[in-house]
């Protein structure tokens, strides 16, 4: 066995730019590189996360060392076995496929109608906030169970949650946006914990209320800051970037207005091809052999799905948006136990209401050749800007 490589010749701007290249180097050196400009180890080919995934004894979810940690308290997220299952459960009966069907989605659809008709008759908008951060802020609202605020301030609260998670950099001012979004958090949830006790509803702090065994103060507080940091910027990055492959890719778009059931496999691609949360850490808990690479005891590794959803030896042109591949499974919610508990919100908002709603109701939707689409980050990443036109 060999020991983990070192890559020190990169940017972290260049990551946040365009990491795909990046990627695939680190893909094509070994199978866990240690990446200077992120401090953190990456597994980056898609078998290898795979085997990781089905071996949490060894690759734990359980890290006091985790970012996610130290910016929003002990997560379900963060831990593994029967502390990952308590708190899965908890929330789990408002993330129900009936719940979803019959409960969220009239509200969803009845967001975006609403978003929608306050554009329409302008004839070009940035989907980025006309559409994309206020229907997932929104919707998010909804489903926690907070008291109406304006959208920009959970959208706030979760891009500093986001940045302070990411936070590789170790900056302080990143840090201090997110412990502030943090205290702002705590307050809203006291604001409605009361209400939620006293009215069983469908809401997700409803059901953490609710309980059996009842959820501490501190992991309510806790779990609500990780759903709200990965419940509202993967669907709104989704929704843009299903809306940006489809509109760059003209036969696919008219593919998938002419026969509808397409629509839930163009949201799998659109996911694949750019994964709105696109890594996640895991720490080694006994030294491991990962395909020929020592992994010493106790070392932070970041499983870089965004990389591995572009695993060549997986995929054929990866790097291409094509809805028409062979059909296979992707990483974009993650493997195994802490697969993404709200992936069937995302595909029923994003694939089913949001995206088709908006070809539907914007004629002749097309982007603009004098303002192209901006795509930033690696741990997170997506369209920051998605200028468009539509006949008005």
């Amino acid at each position: 066995m060999s020991a983990v490589p070192v890559v020190a010749d990169i940017s972290y701007d260049a990551l946040l730019d365009d990491p795909y290249p990046i990627f695939r180097r680190v893909r094509d050196t070994a199978p866990a590189v240690f990446v200077a400009a992120a401090n953190l180890t990456l597994v980056t080919r898609f078998d290898d996360i795979m085997k990781i995934e089905r071996d949490p004894a060894t690759y734990s979810s359980d890290n006091p060392a985790s970012l996610v940690n130290k910016v929003m308290g002990p997560t379900f997220m963060r831990k593994d076995g029967a502390e990952h299952a308590v708190g899965r459960k908890a929330i789990e009966p408002s993330f129900r496929p009936g719940t979803i069907k019959e409960h969220w989605a009239p509200k969803f659809a009845e967001i975006c109608e609403r978003l929608l008709n306050s554009v329409i008759k302008a004839g070009e908008a940035d989907l980025f906030p006309a559409l994309a951060a206020p229907m997932a802020s929104l919707s998010l609202m909804e489903m926690i169970g907070f008291k109406e605020m304006p959208w920009e301030t959970l959208a706030l609260w979760s891009q500093s949650l986001i940045d302070g998670a990411g936070n590789y950099s170790r900056d302080a001012e990143i840090e201090r946006k997110a412990m502030a979004a943090g205290a702002g958090i705590d307050a809203a949830i006291e604001a409605v914990l009361d209400h939620h006790r006293e009215h069983p509803n469908p809401s997700i702090l409803s059901s953490m209320v609710r309980a059996d065994p009842p959820m501490p103060i501190e992991e309510i507080r806790a779990n609500i800051k990780v759903i709200i940091g990965g419940g509202l910027n993967e669907p709104r990055d989704a929704i843009l970037t299903l809306t940006l492959g489809l509109l760059a890719n003209p036969a696919q778009k008219h593919s998938v207005l002419a026969k509808p059931e397409l629509w839930p496999t163009a949201f799998e691609e659109a996911v694949r091809w750019i994964s709105p949360i696109g890594m996640y850490p895991r720490r080694v808990t006994r030294e491991a052999d990962l395909s020929g690479v020592t992994l010493p005891e106790g070392l932070q590794i970041g499983l870089c799905v965004g990389a591995a959803n572009r695993d060549d030896r997986r995929f054929a042109d990866p790097d291409q948006f094509d809805i028409f591949r062979p059909r296979q499974s992707h990483l974009a919610f993650g493997a195994g136990a802490h697969f993404c508990a709200g992936t069937w919100v995302s595909r029923q908002t994003v694939g089913r209401i949001v995206v088709p709603m908006l070809f539907e109701r914007l004629a002749n939707l097309r982007l603009r050749d004098d303002a192209p689409p901006v795509l930033r980050g690696w741990v997170f990443r997506g369209p920051v800007s998605l200028p468009v036109r539509w006949d008005a």
